[in-house]
């Protein structure tokens, strides 16, 4: 027999002489609230973006929530491979930038707005220098547009990554979209207008500005990944 023992979920007990049980051989578990693999509806409702700020916790950057068309996405914390890779590319942004200074490039969490009522956090993302401020500086509402967002995806985000915020970005003020794809080793690139992704394998030049643009080795960063991850590389 199982009893409710608070938050530790439900242990077992032994039922009373003469007591009949409802269920035989049954299994209960404690519900997590509001936590589903990304990509999955988060109960079956409407959520808003006032919902999802409820949620969120400014000591706790995992799960991660999203929203999107009504529908709450939550994130586990990610593999140490995904968080290998944000690292390299926020550091090869980072270094472009110093010299050409066109925009910030930062790491979620964050809490972008791009269309009202919808709420992203990409793994890595470049602000415009354009972007205004407020009166106590630059805050996540201020953000309307970004001149890149990149995604590292996973099993557990390819619906979304791939789709929900593919169609998010590229509608709404986002220059450029990248999915990282490490099992593949190749990088996924979206433009606004296009209706099929430029699969790079081997270099990728970007640079939104007059000057020098970033030029990429794919197979480069993906080789320094897999050492850092501890990979063997074939």
């Amino acid at each position: 027999m199982l009893r409710d023992s608070g938050d530790a979920g439900w242990e077992s007990v032994k039922r009373p002489t003469g007591v009949r049980p409802i269920v035989y051989d049954g299994y209960l578990r404690t519900a997590n609230c509001a936590e589903h693999t990304m990509g999955m509806p988060a109960l079956d409702r409407r959520w808003t973006a006032k919902d999802v700020r409820a949620l969120t916790r400014e000591d706790r950057a995992w799960p991660r929530y999203e929203l999107i068309d009504g529908e709450l996405l939550v994130t586990p914390a990610p593999r140490y491979a995904h968080q290998a890779a944000v690292g390299e590319f926020f550091a090869l942004l980072h270094a472009y930038l110093a010299s050409n200074p066109v925009g910030v490039v930062l790491m979620s969490p964050s809490d972008l707005e791009l269309r009202p009522e919808t709420i992203t956090q990409p793994d890595v993302f470049v602000v415009p220098n354009d972007t205004p401020n407020g009166e106590n500086g630059r805050e996540w509402a201020d953000v309307r547009s970004l001149l890149l967002a990149i995604e590292v995806i996973s099993p557990s985000s390819w619906r979304s990554d791939r789709v929900l915020k593919r169609d998010l970005y590229l509608e709404n003020g986002v220059l450029g979209y990248w999915i990282v794809d490490l099992d593949a080793r190749v990088l996924e690139c979206w433009r606004p207008g296009q209706e099929t992704p430029a699969l790079h394998h081997d270099r990728i030049v970007w640079g939104p500005s007059d000057g020098a643009p970033l030029e990429i080795s794919v197979q480069d960063v993906f080789d320094v990944i897999d050492k850092k991850v501890g990979r063997r590389q074939l």
